[in-house]
Formats: structure tokens, sequence, C-alpha cells
């Protein structure tokens, strides 16, 4: 995949609009009810970040962002301030905050997740660009230190164990994310209404898949 370690600015990006699309395949039958289903297993995310745009500073940090990627070609990381942890938003990161796997005595590697659960069903995200640093790790409750007991991919969101977890142990993390997007357009239009204020009226952005 095409794709630069290289995140899209936080200041530009707060403020936009976007969140979780999902794609559902409905068919009417002739007695009235509904048969539902859905082609994707994990929902995609977009974005617009026209509205982040504050000044003529920003339009051309957008400008050389998007220059850089070639505009659809590479994709980057961008900061969902609405969904960048992996427990509540205001809440400090916690080791505790998301179960990712149960040991068998074997395994020392496991995808970092995001359990997202309510009335009794839940869906369970693969996070696959962990925000480095922001990685904590535990076994049974056990913290462990990173370069010390454990290694994180960045761009995958693998963390691997120096050694295997016993069978039955519970393995939970936390930890900051970003979103593994390109830019949904190869052309930004700008309008100039003044000579310090700058307006990028849509600036779409797509998840895309690792």
């Amino acid at each position: 995949m095409n794709f630069h370690e290289v995140r899209f600015p936080a200041n530009l990006s707060f403020g936009s609009i976007g969140g979780p699309e999902r794609r559902t395949e409905i068919v009417t039958l002739a007695s009235g009810h509904e048969e539902r289903n859905t082609p994707w297993a994990d929902a995609r995310r977009r974005y617009d970040a026209g509205v982040g745009m504050r000044s003529l500073n920003d339009v051309e940090t957008l400008i050389a962002f998007f220059e850089a990627r070639r505009g659809q070609l590479y994709g980057f990381r961008w900061k969902d301030w609405s969904d960048f942890k992996s427990g509540r938003p205001l809440d400090d990161v916690s080791f505790e905050d998301q179960r990712i796997a149960t040991g068998d005595g074997k395994t020392v590697a496991f995808q970092l997740t995001k359990t997202y659960a309510s009335g009794g069903h839940a869906y369970v995200r693969p996070i696959v660009k962990p925000v480095p640093g922001t990685v904590r790790l535990a076994v049974d409750g056990a913290a462990l230190v990173e370069s010390v007991h454990f290694e994180v991919d960045t761009t995958s969101g693998i963390v691997t164990l120096a050694d295997a977890p016993d069978i039955g142990a519970t393995v939970s993390a936390g930890f900051e994310f970003d979103v593994p997007v390109r830019f949904d357009t190869d052309n930004i239009r700008t309008s100039v209404s003044s000579s310090r204020a700058g307006d990028v009226p849509r600036v779409p952005v797509v998840e895309v898949r690792p």
C-alpha cells in the first residue's frame, strides 16, 4: 500500500466533520418484510477537513501536504478528534482500557483492537496506526515496559511480547491511534476572501484498508 507515515496537521483536522460509514444492502420482500446484509466487516470513515482552514497560512499548509502526497496517491495518518484513544476521549490512556487477547502459552504477537459495545452487542475494530510512545500493555493486570517486555509496530498495530502469556492470561492495552486515510480527490479548490483569510470549501478524506 502506498502510504506515508506522517500525520495530517492535527490543528487542521480539529473541527473537521466526519465519522464511520457502513454499507447495508436492503431487499424488500413481497410481504413487505426486509432482508438486510452487509458486504463490509469493518466500517469505513470519511471526513471533510475544509472546515479546519482558518487562514491563508492554513491553506498553504494544506496545499503543501496535498502536493507531497500527490493527491490521492499516498495515504497518511489522520487524527479523529472524536475517537483517538482506547478509552474515553477525556480520560488518560490506561493499560486496562481494552482486552485484546487471551494467552495460549505460545502466541507472542497480538493485534491492537478497540471494542465498541452497546446493548449486549459489540464490534471489534482493528487498530493499525497506534501513536508512537502511547501504547500501554499488561498481562493479567501486571504492567509491561515497552522495549523491555514488548515491542510495538506502529505501522501495523502489532504488539510483540518477549514472552508468551500463560494459557488463559488476559492481555490488555491502552493507546492513542490515528486513522489511515487518503485524500478522496485529486483537486483542491481554494478561495481567497482577503489578504489574511482563506477558504477551502471541501477537503474530502477517506479511510483506507490496510
